[in-house]
């Protein structure tokens, strides 16, 4: 079950963000994106990782034809 974010780190979070410059913002979201997908590969389990591989396989070797 997904945590509830706390309101007021979103509020705050928001504020700085509307400070920042572009390039800022843009560093921001990949080191979050980063972080978030580290967190998700160890929150699988081995067989959910592997439904989702075979997956990516399928629509990969689905696109070339």
């Amino acid at each position: 079950m997904a945590r509830r974010k706390n309101p007021a780190a979103v509020a705050l979070a928001k504020r700085r963000m509307t400070k920042m410059t572009a390039k800022e913002r843009q560093e921001v979201a990949r080191a979050g994106g980063l972080a978030g997908g580290n967190a998700r590969a160890k929150a699988l389990t081995p067989a959910e990782r592997k439904a989702i591989a075979k997956k990516a396989a399928a629509a990969r070797w689905e696109r070339k034809k």
